[in-house]
């Protein structure tokens, strides 16, 4: 019966709970602004923001996606294996095959 109090879903609904009672606090003592059309634009410093110039394409995006995936899992690879010589040396050859992905990745026509 003890244990009961911080099995997972007993302590997040302490948590939602708490939380939902200061988003509701923080509504209540907040200040009450009027309602104007610029509200919620972006703060330019009295500027007027401009639209971006270039917006990256999906397919662009997905590559870059791709990328970052391959290599950050490459790292976690890499710092999993034991440091022997022969993991070493199969480190390397996954390096290399790391190398040859991304560099696949980053052109547009092969």
């Amino acid at each position: 019966m003890e244990n009961v109090l911080l099995s997972p879903p007993v302590v997040l609904a302490v948590f939602v709970a708490l939380a939902y009672g200061l988003h509701q606090l923080g509504g209540a003592i907040a200040a009450q602004g009027e309602p104007t059309p610029d509200k919620h634009r972006p703060y330019t410093g009295g500027e007027i923001s401009l639209p971006p110039a270039r917006r990256m394409r999906y397919h662009a995006f997905f590559r870059l996606a791709l990328i970052f995936a391959v290599l950050h899992l490459a790292v976690l690879v890499l710092s999993l294996l034991p440091p022997i010589a022969e993991a070493r040396r199969l480190g390397l050859v996954y390096l290399l095959g790391v190398g040859i992905s991304v560099l696949i990745l980053i052109e547009d026509e092969l």
